[in-house]
């Protein structure tokens, strides 16, 4: 299914990486997985995901850095991190809260509750994945019931048309690159030509303006589109 939120498991252990993956899987969720702190580091580069998994204690750069570093970028500190530690002093705890880390979990812990908590992190970037109402200014998309108002008005969307809007408010005024958003909207496996994408951005504008109101989408030359 297009759209999935996005994983990274960053563990050295290849047994708990692996039963954590597969959990995570289970879920319904993309699983992207790195063994070290710098090869994690690349991953997020190159595919932010949605949410991390962390562990402290990784060969070449620790965790707390891998932490400390994408909590200063600009492109990756609203990503969520939940840390794995040990470490179960409350001076060590209270480190991997203070450099960033969004959530603590200290070994051994159960795979239910490492997942409700992740489950609690996705609720925060990404509301569609639990079923929730998302609204921006005037416009409301009932997720659970799959409809589209825009000034009480119901408006009718293609599929795709709607996980594109989907997309959009989940993170109002952030920019997306085609290539993000046919990852997002698309999938990863699946081969459309990026200019599809403006095709359907101009589907989109075309069926918000319906009820007479102006375009809230947003063009950013040169590099994609934003809500507001």
């Amino acid at each position: 299914m297009a759209g999935e939120p996005v994983v990274l498991v960053v563990e050295d252990e290849p047994a708990q990486r692996e039963v954590l993956a597969y959990n995570i899987r289970a879920e319904g969720f993309d699983v992207m997985t790195a063994a070290a702190g710098d090869e994690a580091l690349v991953a997020v580069r190159e595919t932010p995901p949605d949410v991390i998994v962390l562990d402290w204690m990784l060969p070449h750069v620790s965790g707390i850095e891998v932490c400390r570093q994408l909590k200063m970028g600009a492109e990756t500190a609203r990503i969520p991190i939940i840390m794995l530690s040990a470490r179960s002093e409350e001076t060590d705890k209270v480190r991997g809260l203070e450099t960033g880390a969004d959530d603590y979990v200290t070994k051994p812990y159960s795979v239910a509750e490492l997942l409700a908590r992740l489950r609690t992190q996705l609720r925060r970037v990404r509301p569609a994945t639990v079923g929730e109402r998302l609204e921006y200014e005037d416009i409301l998309v009932d997720l659970a019931e799959h409809r589209v108002f825009r000034a009480d008005v119901p408006l009718t969307l293609g599929p795709t048309e709607f996980r594109l809007l989907t997309a959009l408010m989940e993170r109002p005024g952030r920019v997306w690159s085609r290539e993000q958003l046919l990852d997002r909207v698309w999938g990863r496996d699946i081969y459309v030509d990026s200019r599809t994408v403006d095709v359907h951005v101009g589907r989109l504008r075309k069926a918000l303006r319906a009820s007479d109101a102006g375009d809230p989408i947003r063009t950013v030359r040169g590099a994609g589109y934003a809500l507001g």
